[in-house]
């Protein structure tokens, strides 16, 4: 087998076996905790730009199908896993891990003892690594590592460039897309909504324009300080319209109302996370992918803080005091991980018909 080589920012090297895409690439490099939805997350553009590391230990066991991606044309840099499975045994399996990356041409390393890369994850935070074919000198790559500077335009990487319809015959919603997973659009779906996906840079004036009964701020990649015409918009667009925001979505409105981002040490990645809703106590498991957090200190008065994850405690929702709209950080729509709270989809719209009443009565 051929060898390939994961160079850390910190000098740590682990040498491994290639597999998927035969090309040498340099990004953040990242855990997700899950047991299983490789194909999903490898498909979640929130991923874009970042080498994602699997922390279970064998991954491609049920190959590849139709049904589970997450976006069409992956972006992610390398996938990092301790086994690869060489045969997939799944009645819905198309074609192998292996297979697959190579046709997205993203690069996988095996053999890695990825407890011990994630334990350097924890200790030192996230930071740059390069996934190499071995042949070039240690030196040389660990200087290449040390120059590159990477990318600040993520969203601007992922989102659509065109606004395009998911029709329905439902209530009337508008997408925005920093980076949007396609388990979104499926719950809409599942309640018969019309939806116009449209992209990150769209104004509120066109959003206005489209008359939609409400308006969802999609989840993306990167630092949500690096779109700021989003912030304009998302000001433009509240008390109008209700608003529903997920990950970046969560982030991108909280800036909007006067609060702070920070970046967190190593992320939330994988599908157990435990959040609280503070009104009731109720805890759902939840989905994430997120490297950056609300800063619970600078929210203003204007949003209440509604879920905090457990162990952390880190902000997971807030709700507009006076507007009609709210978000969360984690991912109610799972694809994968469980579904516990894909209720604030009904929610959602039910805020849109409480919305329409007091507009009715006023």
């Amino acid at each position: 087998m051929t060898k390939r080589l994961l160079i850390l920012e910190d000098g740590t090297i682990f040498e491994g076996q290639a597999f998927g895409a035969g090309i040498d690439v340099t990004g953040e490099i990242v855990f997700n905790t899950g047991m299983t939805g490789y194909q999903e997350s490898i498909t979640d553009q929130s991923y874009n730009g970042q080498i994602l590391t699997f922390t279970y230990p064998l991954i491609g066991n049920y190959g590849i199908n139709r049904d589970d991606y997450e976006s069409i044309t992956p972006t992610c840099k390398g996938v990092v896993v301790a086994e690869s499975a060489r045969r997939a045994s799944n009645w819905r399996n198309q074609m192998s891990l292996d297979e697959f990356l190579k046709s997205k041409n993203i690069p996988g390393i095996s053999g890695i003892d990825t407890r011990a890369l994630t334990k350097i994850i924890r200790r030192h935070g996230t930071m740059k690594a390069t996934l190499a074919n071995a042949g070039d000198t240690i030196e040389h790559l660990q200087d290449q590592l040390r120059a590159t500077v990477l990318p600040t335009n993520n969203i601007e990487q992922v989102s659509t460039k065109a606004a395009y319809p998911a029709p329905g015959v439902g209530k009337n919603i508008v997408l925005v897309d920093f980076g949007l997973k396609h388990s979104i659009l499926r719950e809409f779906s599942k309640r018969s909504c019309n939806v116009t996906v449209v992209p990150y840079n769209t104004t509120a004036e066109e959003i206005l324009n489209l008359n939609p009964d409400g308006v969802m701020l999609s989840n993306g990649p990167g630092n949500p300080e690096d779109v700021p015409e989003a912030l304009d918009m998302i000001r433009g667009v509240q008390g109008k319209i209700p608003i529903f925001g997920i990950c970046m979505g969560h982030q991108l409105f909280s800036l909007a109302n006067g609060a702070r981002t920070y970046k967190m040490k190593f992320g939330h990645r994988g599908f157990n996370h435990a959040v609280r809703e503070i009104a009731t106590g109720r805890v759902d498991f939840t989905s994430q992918n997120h490297g950056y957090a609300v800063d619970r200190e600078t929210l203003p008065d204007s949003l209440i803080v509604t879920h905090e994850e457990i162990n952390d405690k880190s902000v997971e929702g807030v709700r507009h005091r006076y507007y009609p709209a709210f978000s969360v950080q984690y991912h109610p729509d799972a694809a994968p991980g469980p579904h516990d709270a894909s209720y604030l989809f009904d929610e959602f719209l039910e805020l849109i018909d409480a919305f329409k009443l007091e507009k009715a009565i006023r």
